[in-house]
């Protein structure tokens, strides 16, 4: 070995498979090989000399390892997508002021690794008992954590697959009307996307999107909504189940992130277990529905045949003792009719309590009527039974609102009112009902004593909140999945000298277009599209 040349730093570095670097005591660039060269992105190495590096000096245990002993550095240019290296760093002995790195590209491995955590993630919640809304945030925050995504949404279907639901989004703020505006866009002429994934049952791929609808003036209502997010290029998967379309998973890129073969089948692993947990919760929600009808059904009918005849029976027998008491013979007349009155006016009290009852177990028979109907003839049974003043002011559009929505609706708000009448000592309510901005809004207002959380009085946002008012319990929890599930939201303001207010607020669908017509030949007439941009459409996502 005396007799072996000593190899310098050019000969080692210029053959190293990985990049190699030299630091100074402030973390700057001072030699690079050129494999180093090549992975920053520059063209020689006097471009990066004296510009500081990604990596850390000292120990840093917050840093994610891909193997031990390696530590990872993200790593973001002016141009270029956003790449992760792991590193190892070794102090120079013969001079501890430089320190030598050694490193190489993890970014592809790190987006598996995050990937795969993600289905797993996604499939933890799919086995949770959380509502769909909630399950497909989950989702939603997943895609987004994986891949680096500026947002994803998740848009569900119905049963009658003719109207969309917003269910769950992640990188994107919460605007109640996106819908409505997305809505008046395809009024004014815009071309939705995800429309047509659904309709060819195949990814759509769009580069640079952002830039064409921002020179669109079809989509100048979402143009400062979409513009607080930092995209460019966008994704639309359709969710099928059972053969059928069931919704879209609609991803928007970073600018400068590829989308490539890998990417799309992580979007589609994810959008299939998007649609496994809307066929759960559509066979869960059937199979509760029935149970629910079927015992609503029986518990009325048994009520019907036996507890409302007796009540009748009662009345009957006190208004013949009032006629008894009129004959004034041995008994008291004044007596018989104070005693026939009082029977009399508990045989209706109790009657009105019954109906009521019947009433509360067979809502959907009602809802059938609309939904306005059905809660004004919940406060006339309630303001009977329990001489609280209710005030109930309904705006127009309710009578379009679907059967199944104006059901849950009237649940939340007649659970509402169940927990004034148990819990506030009130003396005065409000509901407010309407549809404004195509959003179902509800709202009900007590002056009670209000929410007493433990340590004190306050707001109790979504639902959440402890105190005597309240109960974190089963009526809380079913009032706010019902909203959940139909991608609404449930808060709640209190204060001890202003009762609580519950306020509801439940976006409508947007209607799904029919397919376009089709000509004398048989093809199909496809209205003309916002033109794309000159880089050439991707093939078709498996072609």
């Amino acid at each position: 070995m005396s007799g072996t040349p000593l190899i310098g730093w050019d000969e080692v570095a210029a053959v190293a498979p990985d990049g190699l670097v030299v630091l100074d005591r402030t973390g700057r660039f001072v030699r690079l090989n050129p494999a180093a060269v090549a992975l920053f992105g520059a063209a020689e190495e006097a471009e990066l000399l004296g510009e500081p590096a990604p990596f850390a000096l000292a120990e840093d245990h917050s840093a994610h390892a891909v193997h031990p002993d390696e530590r990872v550095a993200p790593w973001a240019p002016a141009d270029g997508p956003r790449r992760e290296f792991a590193y190892r760093a070794r102090g120079l002995r013969t001079d501890p002021a430089l320190t030598v790195v050694s490193f190489r590209d993890v970014t592809d491995e790190r987006h598996r690794q995050r990937r795969i955590a993600a289905l797993a993630q996604t499939s933890i919640a799919l086995a949770s008992e959380g509502s769909l809304g909630s399950t497909l945030e989950a989702v939603a925050r997943q895609i987004v954590q994986a891949d680096g995504l500026a947002g994803a949404q998740i848009l569900i279907l119905d049963s009658t697959g003719r109207e969309l639901r917003l269910m769950g989004s992640a990188g994107l703020r919460h605007w109640d009307v996106f819908l409505d505006r997305l809505l008046e866009c395809r009024d004014r002429g815009a071309r939705l996307c995800m429309l047509d994934a659904l309709r060819e049952r195949r990814p759509i791929v769009v580069p640079h999107r952002w830039a064409q609808i921002r020179e669109d003036p079809a989509w100048e209502p979402l143009h400062t909504y979409l513009g607080e997010l930092n995209w460019d290029s966008f994704v639309s998967v359709p969710l099928t189940a059972r053969g059928r379309a069931a919704g879209v998973l609609n991803a928007y890129f970073a600018p400068g992130q590829e989308i490539g073969g890998r990417t799309l089948d992580f979007l589609a692993g994810m959008a299939e277990q998007a649609a496994f947990a809307v066929d759960h919760a559509t066979l869960l929600q059937r199979e509760r529905e029935g149970a629910r009808r079927n015992e609503r059904q029986r518990l009325a009918r048994d009520l019907h045949d036996s507890i409302v005849q007796q009540v009748f029976s009662i009345g009957m027998q006190a208004n013949a003792l009032g006629v008894l008491g009129a004959r004034g013979e041995a008994v008291p007349a004044d007596s018989v009719r104070a005693f026939a009155g009082e029977v009399g006016a508990l045989s209706r009290t109790v009657l009105a309590d019954l109906r009521a009852m019947v009433h509360e177990l067979r809502p959907s028979s009602s809802t059938r009527l609309g939904l306005e109907e059905a809660v004004s003839a919940l406060v006339t049974s309630t303001e009977n039974r329990t001489g609280l003043g209710i005030r109930l002011l309904c705006g127009r559009e309710l009578d379009a609102v679907e059967e199944d929505l104006a059901e849950d609706m009237y649940r939340i708000v007649a659970e509402a009112i169940h927990n004034v009448v148990k819990h506030a000592e009130a003396t005065a309510v409000t509901i407010r009902l309407g549809v404004h901005d195509h959003t179902l809004t509800a709202s009900v207002r007590d002056d009670g004593r209000g929410l007493v959380a433990s340590g004190g009085r306050g707001t109790a946002p979504q639902g959440e909140g402890d105190g005597q008012a309240w109960e974190h319990g089963y009526g809380l929890t079913t009032m706010r999945e019902r909203a959940e599930r139909w991608g609404g939201t449930m808060r709640i303001r209190s204060g001890a000298r202003s009762g609580t207010t519950v306020r509801i607020v439940i976006p409508l669908p947007v209607r799904v277009p029919e397919p376009p017509p089709s000509d004398p030949d048989g093809h199909r007439r496809t209205p003309r599209a916002v033109p794309l941009s000159e880089t050439p459409q991707p093939a078709p996502y498996g072609s």
